[in-house]
């Protein structure tokens, strides 16, 4: 990389560790930290939503669908549309009409509201594991970036040094730090990818010529995909609309309904058609410059062996002249921390709050219960950091956090919300046995009916085993 780029790429890193240390001093307690003091704005709320949704794991992501598959990749992210919206309509009035939300800080409390401390304490761990899971894959995409970007970093060093940024930021800011550089940060991937990245990778590889000799029509299609794929981004990406903690924090963040449902709103505009098609086209774009041998120089010999979530990276470090790789290094590296630190504020809530604080009484309004959360918050991101080291594919790391959630936490939200038939017990059985199903069938490597999704087995599992024992356990009147 250039002096120049890596000169841009060196200040925003600077004035970003800069911002969380200025909300570091601002923090006087619970709310400060974990839902902004509860008065947030919807355009900040709504950007801060699909910069945490679709973040930077998500680009390169969707950068490996369009190098595979082409524009039809693009779907993946019409489940996060409906996820918004069908939040907007039938989750935020239910969370913004009830005055038991007022004062909560976490996802979790709902089930303590609902079922019981026991359930909430359960719950409170699924949500920490599976997001201490998708911090990682923000930092293994954050490092998939820099390697294949600057000459001579491996991915492993790329990892650690990524991954400090993200922790030490996301120790000292907070919640309200968060939202308003997720704010800049959405601005900058969009002003980087729409007048920088698209323009110069499309005239490099030739323009819709050089695409259409280059690639097999399906690619340029919305068809080429299978329906089990379309099932298993909707029963892994809708879902998480209703038990995701980072978007529970920003529901609370909202001063009331009508600023909580337009940030939904935007959000899902944003998601699709907005971020789906930018993603993937950048991805075409790189499996069209594979193929034309632009990547030749960088030992990219045989495209089928090429990891497809480095076409992007690697795109951008060819096409790219001096400056402008830089603001997209900056745009993309944004992207990833805006998602990274709001899954560790997530996991790092769902602790400290409903884990640790069933043993320890807390004044959520203290300095000390701000201090013990940047504390735990370190620790997550550690383990993050860790876990990302281990593994290789960023899409699947996200999506199975997802499924891990998703498969234990989904029904019985839906059960609590909306079936006065629930009990504790069917909440509990559902977690438990929704949960273990997906997680037992993903690893245990066997021909499921229809080639579907392990999760929408787990989720089937849950369903039932919430219904027959909630029915069992009525109480007798």
């Amino acid at each position: 990389m250039h002096p120049v780029d890596l000169s841009l790429f060196v200040i925003y890193v600077i004035g970003l560790l800069a911002f969380g240390y200025y909300f570091f001093r601002k923090n006087k307690g619970g709310d400060d930290y974990y839902v902004g003091s509860r008065n947030m704005k919807s355009y900040h709320v709504g950007l801060s939503v699909v910069a945490t949704d679709v973040g930077g794991g998500f680009s390169i992501g969707l950068g490996g669908l369009g190098f595979v598959m082409g524009i039809s990749g693009s779907w993946m992210l019409f489940t996060g549309l409906l996820g918004a919206w069908l939040a907007a309509v039938f989750l935020i009035p239910k969370i913004k009409r009830n005055q038991f939300f007022d004062s909560a800080l976490t996802f979790p409390q709902l089930f303590d509201h609902y079922y019981s401390t026991k359930v909430a304490f359960v719950a409170a761990i699924i949500s920490a594991i599976g997001y201490a899971g998708f911090t990682s894959s923000q930092m293994l995409a954050g490092a998939k970036l820099a390697s294949g970007t600057f000459v001579g970093l491996d991915n492993d060093t790329a990892l650690y040094i990524m991954g400090v940024v993200a922790v030490v930021y996301t120790v000292l800011g907070g919640l309200k730090a968060v939202i308003y550089t997720d704010t800049i940060q959405w601005t900058l991937l969009m002003f980087g990818l729409i007048f920088i990245g698209l323009p110069f990778a499309f005239i490099e590889i030739g323009g819709m010529e050089g695409i259409r000799q280059t690639v097999a029509p399906e690619m340029l299609t919305l068809t080429n995909i299978t329906w089990q794929d379309l099932v298993y981004w909707a029963v892994t990406i809708i879902p998480i609309w209703f038990v995701g903690m980072t978007l529970y924090q920003r529901i609370y963040a909202c001063k009331d309904e009508k600023t909580a449902k337009r940030a939904w709103y935007i959000a899902g505009v944003f998601e699709w058609p907005v971020m789906a098609f930018l993603g993937v086209l950048l991805g075409l774009f790189a499996r069209v410059a594979a193929d034309q041998g632009m990547f030749l120089y960088l030992g990219a010999e045989d495209i089928s062996a090429t990891d497809p979530e480095t076409g992007l990276p690697m795109l951008l470090r060819t096409v790219l002249p001096v400056g402008f790789l830089g603001v997209m290094m900056a745009a993309y590296f944004s992207a990833i921390l805006s998602t990274a630190d709001s899954c560790l504020m997530a996991s790092s809530g769902n602790v400290v709050t409903d884990i640790i604080g069933k043993f320890k009484k807390f004044d959520s309004e203290s300095v000390g219960f701000v201090r013990t959360s940047q504390i735990v918050t370190l620790i997550i991101g550690i383990f993050s950091l860790l876990l990302a080291g281990t593994m290789t594919n960023v899409l699947d790391l996200m999506l199975d956090s997802y499924s891990f959630m998703v498969s234990g936490l989904f029904v019985p939200v839906i059960g609590a919300l909306f079936w006065n038939k629930s009990t504790p017990a069917g909440a509990m059985t559902a977690m438990i046995a929704g949960g273990c199903t997906t997680i037992l069938l993903r690893y245990m490597n066997i021909e499921l009916p229809f080639e579907l999704d392990p999760n929408v087995f787990g989720i089937s599992v849950s369903a039932i085993s919430f219904i027959i024992v909630s029915l069992f356990t009525q109480k007798k009147i």
